[in-house]
């Protein structure tokens, strides 16, 4: 059976990296590769006995092919911090290895836990991730955002999925939207898209409609809800984004949205005092 080598890239993630670390311990090895945490994160890592590599940032493909260079063995498998393989997973994966992989990488389901629950509709799930690869025939490629692994030869897929603790709650979700949409609306620029005002209203509401009809989230009540509106809203900021790059200053619609956003904080903050 090839040996494996986990891989997981860190910066500050001293509340995940114990429970990532012990979900890959069916690895041959495990490297992590952390650009500079203060919090623990690698003290935590080195009492696992897995090896510990410090480099500075830069980026997520990059870091992740470092992270794959490293190894001591061809097989990689690439772990976020905040994700866990769950015995299933485990199990399948040793499976496919031993019967000598007739792929070069292998797809895999990916199931978030958010707002209280595990998440199998909207664009959440089944969210596949291309993490089971061997380095001599794949590698992760892309630019700013979506970072994936492209492999020269067949891809399989697999069942069972990877766990991933995404948000801590609904406002790190927007604060992580409103940076990966500024990543995406760049890459986006450079490639040489662009936006007008038909995206900024057609794309978003059709992006309600994919997550909350199409992808089920309206069997999952108000969360599905939740996600479907806060999706939508993503895609909005990011053609806004674009728009503004475009432009060189924000869309009237997204002034207007944002404005309303204010109001809205004023009006929350004056009732919070008045109580």
């Amino acid at each position: 059976m090839p040996r494996v080598t986990a891989t997981i890239i860190t910066l500050d993630e001293a509340q995940h990296i114990g429970a990532a670390i012990d979900s890959v311990m069916w690895a041959d090895e495990i490297i992590v590769v952390d650009s500079g945490s203060t919090d623990g994160t690698v003290d935590i890592a080195r009492t696992k006995g897995v090896i510990v590599l410090h480099r500075a940032w830069s980026g997520y493909i990059d870091q992740k092919n470092f992270a794959a260079q490293q190894a001591s063995y061809d097989w990689i498998f690439s772990l976020d911090a905040d994700e866990r393989v769950p015995p299933a997973l485990t199990a399948e994966i040793r499976a496919i290895l031993a019967g000598q992989p007739a792929a070069h990488a292998y797809r895999i389901p990916r199931v978030a836990f958010h707002l209280g629950r595990w998440i199998r509709t909207t664009d959440f799930y089944p969210d596949y991730q291309t993490r089971l690869y061997d380095r001599r025939h794949a590698r992760w490629q892309g630019k700013y955002v979506h970072e994936s692994v492209a492999a020269d030869g067949p891809v399989g897929q697999l069942v069972s999925p990877i766990e991933h603790y995404s948000f801590k709650d609904l406002q790190d979700q927007i604060d992580r939207i409103n940076h990966y949409t500024t990543l995406a609306a760049r890459q986006m620029h450079e490639a040489g898209r662009r936006s007008s005002s038909l995206h900024l209203l057609v794309h978003p509401p059709a992006a309600f409609l994919r997550n909350y009809i199409l992808r089920r989230g309206v069997i999952d009540g108000g969360v599905g809800l939740t996600i479907s509106l806060v999706n939508a809203y993503s895609v909005f900021l990011k053609f806004a984004k674009l728009w503004e790059l475009q432009h060189g200053g924000p869309h009237p619609l997204a002034v207007a949205f944002a404005r309303y956003k204010t109001r809205q904080q004023q009006s929350n903050d004056k009732t919070s005092i008045s109580m």
